[in-house]
């Protein structure tokens, strides 16, 4: 059916930039900028562009098959291809050499596989370029870990000290209703009362 057929050209090629879309590098360094496709029907003749903020082409390559490694068509002087076709992943990362502040932004990678009906697929990676990579400041956190373990703590204790607490009161409470007991069934004796185990004297003789 052409319904099926279009659902199967739709989802045949992916195009990844790695778990994480956003990338950070020190000014006047090299960064990778991953990039690695997947195709379930294979390519061939596919062709690859690499843009900056969608409009400054930095990278153009073509593969013409799996068995062949990429061919470079165009690219910016600072662009270096450092990915592989041949392997098992289709890697066709790049590296920006000697990155400033205004290499910061948008990095787009597109494949376009003739196989599919040359349909266009592509990932998207942010740049952002620092002076120095700052170190993470802990010390809030770690004081509020240390406020919030405290406070479970003397919540436990707290909880452990009412256990304690009336246990004890169960206890002499249950010592004074048998201290009760006793007394009355003493007085109940000795005063005769109904119930009471006290002898009854003979009557005197005539």
């Amino acid at each position: 059916l052409p319904g099926l057929h279009v659902f199967a050209f739709a989802f045949a090629l992916e195009v990844s930039v790695g778990k994480t879309n956003t990338v950070m590098a020190l000014n006047n360094s090299n960064v990778l900028l991953p990039c690695t496709f997947t195709t379930c029907i294979g390519f061939q003749d596919l062709v690859f562009t690499w843009y900056f903020n969608l409009t400054e082409m930095i990278y153009h390559g073509k593969i013409k098959s799996k068995a062949s490694e990429p061919i470079l068509v165009a690219r910016n002087p600072r662009v270096e291809f450092v990915g592989s076709t041949t392997g098992k992943d289709n890697n066709i990362s790049i590296v920006l050499k000697n990155v400033e502040f205004s290499d910061a932004g948008k990095y787009t990678c597109h494949v376009k596989n003739p196989k599919e009906k040359n349909a266009w697929h592509n990932a998207t990676i942010f740049l952002t370029v620092v002076q120095k990579m700052v170190e993470t400041d802990n010390t809030v956190t770690l004081i509020i870990v240390g406020v919030v373990g405290g406070l479970i703590g003397l919540l436990i204790l707290f909880m452990l000290i009412k256990r304690v607490v009336l246990f004890i009161i169960k206890k002499t409470q249950d010592g004074k209703k048998e201290c009760l007991v006793s007394s009355s069934g003493n007085d109940n004796t000795e005063n005769g009362l109904a119930g009471s185990k006290a002898e009854q004297k003979a009557p005197p003789k005539a």
